[in-house]
Formats: structure tokens, C-alpha cells, sequence
């Protein structure tokens, strides 16, 4: 792919959703991969912070050119992670979701596509009656596993390959109401050796991909994960094209 950085004299920006936290592996990650994006790839991007509880603002990630919620949850203000989805979804913002991340993007397509208002995530609402997300049989903290991806998706043009070994950091996944989703047109591309969902995406949207497993925690942080490039391209390519409709 050529460089679209050289076609466009704005840096393109991502908003990172989430509770910085330097107790929080992946976030540590962050400033390593973002100086690699650029030094390896030349995909320059223009960082900035958004703490759940401000990404609930109306304008919080509007202008910007991809929005990637990232792990930590969770969230102290599960509200604000939830609008910031939303806004990615609906403008067509580049958006990535990782491990809570993930879980959120699910959670908000169900309640704000699918009409399920009252389906809720098991870590910030336990007593619910009705879980889309609950705690996994198995905890997946601090284990790799075997992700096999659906050939033709998104996921699968970004990774180039239709098995990966992912890194997960997480006690919880989706559970039920998944056949409504996909009935409403999201897509389960990724499936650990189980069956389970570990991969979403968004046909018709720019670029709208979600992981249950944290491609953030590849490596030591040099060299980004395949996923991280893609999302870095589709920033780099919304700049460009926002810089072009607006010149």
C-alpha cells in the first residue's frame, strides 16, 4: 500500500478511550507501538487520551480519524465508553476495539442496534438479569490461545492469515444474544479452538473491527501487530480523505 501520510499535511489523530493507568500492561505499550508506527511504517499518528468519564461528551472523538477503546475495564464510566463506540459507528470513524474494548463494542451494538436495552456486562453490573457479557469458564489472563479467522474478512485480510496465537488478559467474553447480532449485521470472523467468538467486525463501515484478545501485547511493543498497522492505515487514509472533502 503506498504511503497516503505523504497526501495530506495533517496528522491524522486517534483518540485512545480508556482509564490511563500505568498498573495497566497494554496501555505501557501504547507510547512503544505509536513510535514504531511511525519509524517502521511511516503511519504518524497524533495521540490523545480520552478518560471514559469525558468520552461521554458529545464532540469527545468526533473530528477525530480513528477511535480505538482500549483494555482497562473496567471503566469508570461505562456510559462514556458506550457513547464514544457509538459515534465511531454511526460517523464511520476508524474504530478498534481490544479485550474491554471488544466486550463494550458488543455491548452497545446490542443495545443501540439490536433493541436490546436491557442486556448488561457482568463486571459492572453482576446482578443483571439479562448478561450479554459474563465472566469466561476459563479465565483467559496472561494466556495465548489458537484464533482461527474466516476467510474473506476483515480480519483475516489484516492478519493474512486464517490462524493466529493471540494474547488475552481477560476473565470475561459474550455469551448469549449473539444470533441477534449477527441478524442485525454484525459479523463473529474469529473463533478460539472452542467455538467462542474472539473476533467482531462491522461490514459497510470504514473500518470497525474488534478483539477479545489484546494485539497491543505482541511482542515488546516494536514491532505492531498487524491489527494495530491496519487501524493506523485506515487513520492515516480518514485524514486524507476528511482533508480533501473539506479543502
Amino acid at each position: 500500500m503506498t504511503n497516503t501520510a505523504a497526501q495530506t499535511d495533517r496528522t491524522a489523530r486517534i483518540a485512545l478511550v480508556g482509564d490511563r493507568s500505568p498498573n495497566v500492561v497494554s496501555h505501557t505499550h501504547l507510547p512503544l507501538i505509536l513510535d514504531a508506527l511511525a519509524e517502521r511504517d511511516r503511519l504518524v499518528l497524533d495521540a490523545y487520551w480520552i478518560p471514559s468519564e469525558d468520552a461521554g461528551a458529545e464532540d469527545a472523538v468526533r473530528g477525530f480519524d480513528a477511535v480505538w477503546v482500549v483494555p482497562g475495564s473496567p471503566y469508570r464510566s461505562e456510559a462514556g465508553v458506550l457513547s464514544a463506540i457509538r459515534t465511531a459507528r454511526v460517523e464511520g470513524i476508524p474504530f478498534l476495539g481490544t479485550c474491554g474494548g471488544f466486550q463494550h463494542a458488543l455491548l452497545e451494538y446490542a443495545r443501540d442496534v439490536c433493541g436490546l436495552t436491557r442486556v448488561a456486562h457482568a463486571e459492572n453490573d453482576p446482578d443483571a438479569e439479562d448478561l450479554l457479557i459474563e465472566p469466561l469458564a476459563c479465565s483467559l489472563v496472561g494466556h495465548e490461545a489458537v484464533v482461527t479467522i474466516d476467510p474473506g474478512s476483515l480480519a483475516e485480510s489484516v492478519i493474512g492469515s486464517e490462524r493466529t496465537v493471540e494474547r488475552y488478559f481477560c476473565s470475561y467474553g459474550p455469551s448469549r444474544h449473539l444470533d441477534t447480532l449477527r441478524a442485525h449485521g454484525l459479523r463473529f470472523t474469529g473463533h478460539d479452538e472452542d467455538g467462542h467468538v474472539r473476533i467482531a467486525e462491522l461490514p459497510g463501515h470504514p473500518f470497525f473491527l474488534a478483539t477479545l484478545f489484546q494485539p497491543e501485547l505482541s511482542g515488546d511493543g516494536t514491532r505492531p501487530h498487524p491489527v494495530v498497522r491496519a487501524l493506523a492505515r485506515a487513520a492515516v487514509e480518514h485524514a486524507a480523505r476528511t482533508e480533501t472533502l473539506t479543502a
